[in-house]
């Protein structure tokens, strides 16, 4: 998440700006690890860049690269055509630019601070009322991977600035995609990818911890759970076509019979002493989902017993 914490930078110095680049003046308000490497990235790129933090004594290696430390936040809005904002959260984003707002008009505002959805729009609708063109944003990746074709940051708001800066912005990452009008959908994406993410990485290391139980270490059992990995990514895209179509088609496993099969896990881990709770979720919402009528369709069906908590 970016933040104002922690001053590493991850950029590369030693690689020359690339000579078909148009430069174009940016400025980075937020000098934690993010935000540096943000900005590292962008002189990397070939653009002159301005940067401004909060507290002192962080930068130095940018300005030793070629950036400019401004003295003021305001001196450091005007310096950029295009102004990105990382720090902690949005209380700390608002903070900074309210006072900003008549040296933000006229220049795009991207800000990639993690938030959701609800304050990205609020931030949107005072951006507007200001005159300023605004970019929600949400970098996906660490920040030894800013800067790489590897590197996927989501944009959302107001796509004739997207377009205009398309390939700036890229220079933070070659994955970088656009995702909509809607200010709020670069936080909807980040949140539903990290949603997906931190629920997998508690079955990983669920998984561990119950084998180690039983004297396997996690070691001996990583390289069999590369293929469930290799599965599961298969899986992914026709389960968005069953969740966006509502159709869970059941012939190759149904839902009531896996529904068994988490139960013998959770039972096991019970009797191991381990804690359930995230297992006890997983068996609730298939439950709930066959007493919905789901029983015969597939795994995908247990989307409804999210959907509806209280049935």
């Amino acid at each position: 998440m970016p933040d104002e914490t922690n001053s590493t930078s991850s950029a590369d110095s030693t690689t020359a700006a690339d000579p078909t680049v148009t430069p174009t003046p940016v400025t980075v308000l937020g000098l934690g690890a993010m935000g540096q490497a943000i900005a590292g990235a962008f002189l990397k790129a070939g653009h002159p860049t301005t940067v401004w933090n909060r507290s002192a004594g962080k930068g130095e290696d940018l300005v030793a690269r070629g950036a400019t430390r401004a003295a003021t936040a305001a001196d450091a809005v005007r310096a950029g055509e295009l102004v990105v904002v990382c720090v902690v959260d949005y209380d700390a984003s608002q903070s900074i630019l309210e006072p900003l707002a008549a040296d933000l008009s006229g220049r795009v505002l991207v800000n990639v601070t993690s938030d959701s959805p609800e304050r990205a729009r609020a931030a949107a609708k005072w951006a507007a009322g200001h005159g300023i063109a605004y970019l929600d944003g949400a970098v996906m990746i660490p920040t030894v991977m800013v800067g790489t074709p590897e590197a996927l940051l989501f944009y959302s708001g107001d796509e004739a600035a997207y377009k205009k800066h398309e390939a700036l912005l890229k220079s933070l990452g070659g994955q970088s995609a656009y995702v909509g009008a809607d200010h709020g959908l670069a936080a909807v994406y980040d949140l539903s990818m990290l949603d997906f993410f931190w629920t997998s990485m508690a079955g990983l290391v669920h998984g561990y911890a119950l084998a180690a139980k039983d004297g396997v270490p996690a070691s001996a059992l990583a390289p069999f759970l590369q293929s469930h990995i290799s599965l599961l990514a298969l899986l992914v895209g026709e389960t968005a076509k069953d969740v966006d179509a509502g159709v869970y088609p059941g012939e190759e496993g149904n839902l009531a019979m896996e529904l068994e099969g988490v139960e013998h896990i959770l039972h096991a881990a019970e009797r191991r002493g381990l804690d359930v709770s995230v297992l006890r979720g997983v068996r609730d919402v298939a439950k709930r989902a066959v007493d919905l009528g789901h029983g015969a369709g597939s795994w995908t069906a247990t989307v409804e017993g999210v959907r509806n908590p209280g049935a």
